[in-house]
């Protein structure tokens, strides 16, 4: 491991970027993975829940969500890998008339490919902005904001928060939101409307297991090959789709417990999931002290666990809901991060890992990227097409 203030990214590298509680950090190997550098702190000091790479369009776009206890949640963004940061930009922010602050936000998402000006931020109080201008500029995705549903909304132990965003990557005015303790929301008129989309997913802790609204919705991901095919931790329970939300059927067969927070699609593997269980709601904590990443490969009929390299005693560790990660490397690499500092990698698609850094602050979230040659970006998703697609009324 090299430690360094910047990381010296070159094309074809991997970059792992890290938000902990106290600072950003940034990881960089080449392809092989098997020599990591260190970079970091980055807002030393300041909470870091989500972070972000876009290279649509050539560009080379590190983005970043420092919280400050005093100063609330800003959007800062890096053109060369941590070198230098732009000052605070014109992140989301609630029209004066809504009576909201926000308190932080929690995801930043490109949109699709083909979009390359779009940007969507997942916030607290549960809310959606949308950039069209690639993040000069931000709007309240109002048709979400004023739901009837909202105010009976309820927050969970980390906040009433909007934490995962899915653009559907061919239907361009489809998207899939999740937020605690509200449930998966759909929209398909690009955001003027929105819907449940969590038939099925039980809310074992209230009444009604099965309520309209208030389902505590850990992590959804979606399938690599089919779109409509969704995956869902929640607060207990495992599920998936295949028809876009519309039902929601159990998987939880064969894992300690269906309880935990992580979860990440194979990015090119179909029906490959992975997640990292937890004891329960009230021991947060990897069951009987050890710690495991189980996958499945058949879309949930059957998960095995994957220990190699890992802790299988006296490891109560806790790993969040953003804190587990894939690359995009044609054997895809996986990351994940504990709330006791500890960052694991495994370059085989789980076989074997290791611990590339312990000692760091707790973990909030951990994201990846391919590093392209400037200039070069994705190629867009099949049949996708171009077009904006939050419609926003007020600008932040």
């Amino acid at each position: 491991m090299v430690d360094s203030r910047q990381v010296r990214v070159r094309d074809g590298d991997v970059l792992v970027m890290v938000g902990t509680t106290k600072g950003a950090f940034l990881f960089r190997s080449d392809r092989r993975r098997a020599q990591w550098e260190r970079g970091g702190p980055h807002f030393p000091g300041h909470a870091v829940y989500a972070l972000a790479y876009d290279d649509r369009s050539g560009r080379r776009r590190l983005w970043a969500a420092p919280a400050s206890a005093h100063w609330g949640s800003s959007l800062r963004w890096s053109e060369d890998f941590g070198r230098t940061w732009s000052a605070e930009a014109p992140g989301p922010r609630f029209p004066e008339e809504t009576g909201a602050t926000l308190t932080r936000v929690w995801q930043i998402r490109p949109g699709p490919v083909q979009q390359p000006r779009v940007l969507y931020c997942g916030a607290e109080p549960a809310s959606l902005f949308v950039s069209n201008d690639g993040g000069e500029s931000w709007s309240l995705c109002k048709g979400l904001h004023d739901h009837p549903h909202r105010a009976k909304w309820q927050p969970g132990g980390g906040g009433l928060c909007l934490h995962t965003i899915l653009p559907h990557p061919t239907r361009k005015e489809t998207i899939h939101v999740a937020i605690s303790t509200a449930g998966v929301y759909r929209t398909d008129d690009g955001g003027r409307s929105w819907r449940t989309a969590h038939k099925g997913v039980r809310a074992q802790f209230l009444p009604d297991p099965h309520p309209e609204f208030g389902q505590c919705v850990h992590k959804v991901v979606r399938d690599s090959a089919q779109p409509d095919r969704m995956f869902l931790q929640n607060h207990w329970g495992l599920y998936r789709t295949d028809d876009g939300g519309e039902t929601w059927r159990d998987i939880a067969n064969g894992v300690p417990s269906d309880f935990g927070f992580a979860m990440e699609a194979h990015p090119h593997e179909p029906d490959t999931v992975y997640i990292v269980p937890l004891e329960s709601d009230e021991f947060r904590c990897t069951p009987e002290g050890r710690l495991r990443v189980y996958r499945t490969r058949n879309a949930g009929r059957s998960w095995q666990p994957l220990t190699k390299g890992l802790p299988q005693e006296g490891a109560f560790e806790t790993v969040l809901r953003d804190a587990l990660a894939a690359d995009a490397c044609d054997k895809a690499g996986l990351y994940f991060g504990t709330r006791s500092g500890k960052l694991f990698a495994s370059r085989d698609g789980g076989a074997a890992w290791r611990a590339i850094a312990e000692g760091l602050p707790p973990i909030l979230c951990v994201k990846t990227a391919v590093v392209l040659k400037a200039g070069r970006s994705a190629r867009p998703a099949r049949g996708a097409r171009a077009k904006p697609v939050v419609r926003g009324r007020a600008r932040a």
